[in-house]
């Protein structure tokens, strides 16, 4: 049974002035009259006023004792997360030479305040990206064509050597770049001179400018609702191979050399890079070492018929981009990776959406016990506090943080006693309440009278900062000629959790102590990750989505937890689980878990199903309405979310008490579709005398009865239809459609389609 707050005094105004007025006959017979406008009515008003307001002020006093004993418990509220994104630079009018950008140089996106968190040398080139895409259509007359032309390069010539690919510029508008649409799994960057520069100097010049330097390449990967698996013992560093960057090595003379064949056999150099990030599954910023100004150019005795063949560079059609070509950097995506790419681009930086308050100055230090300071800005980013203090005798004083001052050293060192691992001068900080604390003396030292505390923090707007591509504009701090933005989106951006969402928490955080151990706790704990709007969550212990069929509990040390997000623009009815979903996800649980289980992030496996009902329309009911209040409840009846305003995601269970009934959750893991269970949910639809029949399939198979669901599978409905009379056939909703298959794997030599031209 809950303890509810109790109320001291339950008596309102009219209940004051109604008591008190009952009470005048026996106390004061004499007075008799009672109107409003009675001047002893209105003092009695006046007093029922004064007690009305007394009275609740005293019935506040049970919610401030409780708000005191949470803050008690040490449960802090979730602080705010800050946004951050990728910036790229231009130097399109600046001096021909890297302009160095340090490292929290500020942006704006309107008024709101962005940092880069890395320096850079924003080189004096432009950038051109391209790929090596096959020819989709091609006639025999084509390929005949080009064994003539290139039968020197095998005798006798086979057909099946000669590869066929065109020559497209990386759009990120157009699509993403996906390493197995290519023939060569190589995505091509152009340097080019700007045109002032070759105007005025030479090719030599600009390599000089650059050579030497480091170039700073942004990669934001496409997303693909993959998976992530944190394993035991740790995470796992990404794979250094993945990508590898080349740029061309010439002979001395610039030659380019042939094989036994004679067929062009360029050499590549491989260049050095530097990144801190997992290319294939975030967005992040590799530093590359570009190597002197004379080992910048590119081969220069390539034949016209040569350009583009095998792994040289894709031949530039348009002549001025060829004229202003410095070098190439090949960017180069090993066979077991799977790369896709929304964007990439030159001269960028990572940068964080925070306002740094420097030295702001507290009150001073009065020598008692659990002192406590308030910041000026609040909430603050956690762990982004420094305290430093200046005594009255003028030295200074570094505070460290911690999390709990009791296991902090006293202020006197006890003699004898073990050195404690905690110094004297440490506070703890209240990130979300922007509040600091200090020790009693006995565990942690007092700030003393007259020591003056000065804070350097970090605040964020939190959700506001998650900005859309070219939001940000240039700050203050970018040199004249130089521009900025952020060719995508910014993400991560949360605001602070508010009170009453933590206090829902405050039972499940008692029973787990953020550690995840039951399934209860992984489900509590990834509910509260910053930075998503989370769906549903559905923990499977013991079950590893690679070892499917396998039941629950088969595979012991796995933890699979699938999750779906709130929403998906994309796909509304079915979101996916993207990159930046599962990597926000894996860095708050990861910290969290045991070393010795193995969790993995999997958003839902979704099986399409096409859906045809044939119902009929009782009397006095149109039609039209009938029809969609089916497919509204269909919908709703197959939804892998629960439903909209429902508030599942907020509901609390009381501790150690039953979960919450799956049904509520959206479609249950487990539970097959079937074709009777539609028509049941049909028939219940006001103005529905009848079903005729309810035809049900996967993706392109024929009507089944039912469709069965294992694992982390739901389903996601391709196409429903509702008609009165007979439903309408499977095939004609569909349309048919025909999934095509082959054989993707490249062929032996590339060979350019030079566009035809009037």
């Amino acid at each position: 049974m809950p303890l509810p707050a109790p109320i001291l005094d339950d008596r309102q105004y009219r209940d004051l002035v109604d008591e008190t007025l009952a009470r005048v006959p026996v106390h004061t017979p004499e007075w008799t009259n009672f109107n409003a406008s009675d001047p002893g009515v209105t003092l009695v008003q006046l007093f029922a006023f004064l007690t009305d307001s007394l009275i609740y002020r005293a019935n506040l006093i049970p919610e401030r004792n409780r708000a005191k004993f949470l803050k008690l418990l040490g449960i802090p509220l979730r602080t705010a997360q800050e946004a951050r994104g990728i910036v790229a630079f231009a130097n399109e009018r600046g001096p021909l030479e890297a302009r160095t950008i340090a490292a929290d140089a500020e942006l704006l996106a309107g008024k709101m305040p962005f940092r880069t968190t890395r320096g850079l040398a924003v080189l004096p080139v432009e950038a051109r990206l391209y790929t090596k895409r096959p020819v989709t259509e091609e006639s025999p007359e084509l390929r005949q064509y080009y064994e003539l032309l290139y039968a020197s390069y095998d005798k006798p010539l086979d057909g099946s050597a000669l590869s066929l690919y065109q020559t497209a510029a990386f759009d990120p508008r157009q699509g993403p770049f996906d390493a197995g649409d290519t023939i060569d799994r190589s995505l091509w960057i152009a340097l080019l001179a700007r045109k002032d520069d070759l105007a005025v100097l030479g090719l030599d010049q600009v390599r000089e400018a650059i050579g030497g330097t480091t170039l700073s390449l942004g990669l934001s990967p496409a997303t693909s609702g993959g998976a992530r698996t944190l394993l035991p013992g740790g995470t796992s560093a990404a794979t250094p191979d993945a990508l590898s960057f080349q740029m061309p090595r010439p002979e001395a003379n610039g030659a380019l050399a042939f094989d036994e064949q004679q067929r062009p056999a360029p050499v590549w150099r491989k260049l050095d890079t530097r990144f801190d990030f997992d290319p294939l599954t975030e967005p992040g910023v590799v530093e590359i070492a570009l190597p002197p100004a004379a080992e910048l150019a590119p081969w220069s005795d390539i034949d016209p018929l040569e350009a583009g063949v095998g792994d040289l560079p894709p031949a530039l059609e348009d002549p001025e981009l060829n004229d202003r070509l410095v070098t190439w950097i090949r960017l180069n995506v090993a066979s077991a990776a799977d790369f896709r790419l929304a964007w990439a681009g030159i001269n960028a930086a990572p940068v964080r959406q925070i306002e740094t308050i420097r030295a702001e100055r507290l009150a001073d230090g009065d020598g008692t016990p659990d002192q406590q300071r308030q910041l000026s800005r609040a909430p603050i980013l956690a762990d982004r506090i420094a305290l430093t203090s200046v005594r009255t005798d003028g030295s200074e004083v570094t505070w460290t943080p911690v999390d709990d001052l009791l296991v902090a050293a006293p202020e006197v060192p006890l003699a004898g006693a073990t050195p404690p691992t905690v110094p004297a001068t440490c506070f703890r900080i209240d990130a979300e309440a922007g509040l600091i604390s200090f020790g009693d003396g006995l565990a942690g030292q007092r700030p003393a009278a007259g020591e003056r505390l000065y804070a350097r923090y970090e605040v964020s707007e939190g959700l506001e900062g998650n900005v859309g591509p070219g939001a940000i504009k240039q700050g203050p701090a970018v040199p004249q000629g130089i521009t900025a933005t952020n060719p995508i989106a910014t993400w991560g951006g949360a605001d602070a959790e508010g009170v009453a969402d933590g206090e829902r928490q405050v039972q499940h955080y008692l029973q787990h102590r953020d550690r995840l151990v039951t399934a209860r706790d992984f489900h509590d704990i990834a509910w509260r990750t910053p930075g998503i709007a989370i769906g549903r969550i559905e923990i499977l212990p013991g079950w590893h989505p690679d070892l499917a069929p396998t039941g629950i509990g088969s595979v012991p040390g796995v933890v699979t937890l699938m999750a779906i997000p709130a929403g998906d623009p994309a796909h509304p009815a079915a979101p996916r689980a993207d990159d930046a979903f599962l990597d926000a996800l894996c860095r708050y649980l990861d910290p969290r878990r045991l070393v010795t289980t193995e969790l993995v992030l999997h958003g839902p496996v979704y099986k399409g199903i096409w859906v045809s009902i044939g119902i009929t329309v009782a009397g006095g009911y149109a039609s039209a309405e009938v029809i969609d209040a089916v497919k509204a409840r269909i919908k709703a009846y197959l939804s892998p979310l629960p439903p909209a305003g429902s508030g599942f995601a907020d509901v609390s269970t009381p501790l150690y008490g039953a979960p919450a009934d799956p049904e509520a959750s959206g479609w249950p893991l487990d539970k097959p579709v079937h074709a009777r269970a539609i028509l049941a949910e049909a028939a219940r639809v006001a103005g529905v005398v009848e079903v005729a029949d309810v035809l049900l399939a996967l993706g392109n198979g024929v009507a089944a009865d039912s469709v069965e669901m294992s694992g982390i599978e739901l389903p996601e409905l391709l196409g429903l239809s509702v008609v009165t009379g007979e439903p309408v056939d499977l095939a004609s909703l569909r349309g048919d459609a025909v999934e095509a298959s082959g054989d993707t794997r490249p062929p032996l030599l590339p060979v350019p389609v030079v566009p035809e031209t009037c």
